[in-house]
């Protein structure tokens, strides 16, 4: 079971990773989204921070769609992220090693390739 101080870890081992000022966690590289906070909104209500929850970048539908049906325990999605190449992640139903993994995957699938080729080895 990781948490959301788990995410600030693993993410800001990234290279070229900044944190963006935010209620949760939001991470980035070059100014690209690839893990925050679930910004959960309730018609009505205001906006609630999950800290719980985590938004992650994918890459494409193909991949979501495999994450969604293959690990519904761990994974899920809402309308307002339909068409997005993102997936909400339970934080509470993996392990470090796991979040690791998806956190790099994500890094990865958004830091430009100029970026990347002064970082040797990293999520290989």
């Amino acid at each position: 079971m990781v948490d959301a101080e788990d995410v600030r870890r693993v993410a800001l081992a990234l290279p070229h990773t900044v944190e963006i000022p935010s209620d949760g966690f939001d991470f980035r590289v070059a100014d690209k989204g690839f893990v925050w906070s679930y910004p959960e909104r309730t018609p009505g209500r205001p906006r609630v921070i999950r800290l719980d929850i985590a938004v992650l970048y994918v890459g494409d539908e193909a991949e979501k769609q495999a994450l969604l049906l293959g690990e519904p325990d761990v994974f899920f999605t809402t309308p307002a992220y339909d068409g997005l190449p993102l997936v909400l992640l339970r934080l509470a139903t993996i392990d470090l090693e796991r979040l690791v993994e998806l956190v790099t995957d994500a890094w990865r699938m958004r830091v430009p390739e100029a970026l990347l080729s002064d970082v040797e080895g990293v999520g290989t």
